[in-house]
């Protein structure tokens, strides 16, 4: 049985979580209490070295990085699959994984981790500026792409999407302008069962 090593309240375990809930995967969660320290100690990073969340173990393998774990949970479970079979199609759900993290998830955390877990007063007011502005940019390219569809890659729920749902959850934080497009994507995403399963409590 997989073992998830996470956090209730973290955006890539969450990732992790709703991808073994939409393949309907057995596993078991080990919580790892990221607020005292727990993801530093030794016993964790002999597990995974980085002192991060996500990580999975199956019978004495061991994986991190969470959209890695999506590509080998998706996997173990040929239906329903995250990742399309047809080689455009599966590069095109690659291609937005990546750049999910590169040109979102990395400027969202400025803004998501402060407001979420730290008081107001050592917000970094400048570096949320300085993040909204490549966020906003990204989403419009999104929007583009998504157009009037209702996923990404092709007519059906993929890894490009859901590896999205857990920060779209948190789009009034960021204070951005929000396409209308993306606004909708965010609603129909976490509106599915994993999603609303795995939401946190703040």
């Amino acid at each position: 049985m997989i073992r998830l090593h996470c956090s209730l309240l973290s955006t890539f375990s969450r990732r992790v979580r709703m991808a073994l809930l939409e393949k309907d995967i057995e596993h078991e969660l080990a919580v790892i209490d990221m607020a005292a320290g727990a993801h530093k100690k030794p016993e964790y990073l002999a597990l995974n070295p980085y002192g991060r969340v996500p990580a999975i173990e199956e019978d004495g393998f061991v994986l991190y990085e969470s959209t890695a774990i999506l590509g080998y949970i998706d996997s173990l479970k040929p239906e329903p699959s995250l990742f399309p079979q047809a080689a455009r199609e599966r590069a095109l759900v690659d291609m937005h994984m990546k750049l999910c993290d590169l040109e979102f998830t990395h400027y969202a955390g400025a803004i998501l981790f402060p407001k979420r877990f730290r008081p107001k007063e050592c917000w970094d007011l400048a570096a949320f500026d300085q993040a909204r502005g490549p966020m906003e940019r990204h989403l419009a390219i999104v929007a583009r792409q998504l157009g009037d569809r209702e996923y990404l890659v092709g007519d059906r729920f993929t890894a490009a999407d859901l590896v999205y749902t857990p920060h779209l959850q948190f789009l009034p934080l960021f204070e951005i302008d929000t396409p209308v497009a993306i606004t909708a994507w965010a609603k129909r995403l976490l509106a599915r069962p994993s999603a609303a399963t795995t939401a946190p409590d703040r």
